[in-house]
């Protein structure tokens, strides 16, 4: 299944659950919105959960990296839309969610990565009360 599509074949090598590398791009693409969605709407769980979906754009970005042409050209209006959205819907911090350290590791930057550096305008209480025990 995963032989002819770089971007599964690429999910499961980064020891992706199953059902994330059945969804290939579309499934990242998919979940990347229904994230922004709920970053429009207040977000309604946690800083872990957050950091999740975080980490999918991250994995996004790098599936695009793989993906064929024909399949980059389908989802990249759709993730512009869905990065622009998020952009409305956050504001920038200067320190990488996960940390500096981790950051630096990964090599992220607040240009490159922005989501990593993205907080939810409007969080909500989970979200937020995480967000205050870290400071």
């Amino acid at each position: 299944m995963t032989a002819n599509d770089p971007v599964r074949t690429f999910l499961a090598n980064r020891g992706c659950p199953e059902d994330v590398v059945a969804g290939g791009l579309e499934g990242l693409v998919s979940e990347w919105e229904r994230a922004v969605a709920q970053v429009e709407e207040g977000y309604p769980l946690g800083l872990d959960d957050y950091l999740n979906d975080l980490d999918g754009r991250q994995l996004l970005e790098e599936a695009l990296e793989v993906a064929s042409a024909i399949e980059r050209a389908a989802a990249v209006a759709r993730i512009r839309e869905a990065d622009a959205r998020m952009r409305r819907g956050a504001r920038l911090v200067n320190e990488s969610l996960w940390g500096s350290r981790v950051a630096d590791r990964e090599g992220w930057t607040a240009e490159q990565n922005w989501w990593y550096f993205a907080v939810p305008l409007e969080p909500g209480p989970l979200l937020r009360d995480d967000l205050e025990g870290g400071e």
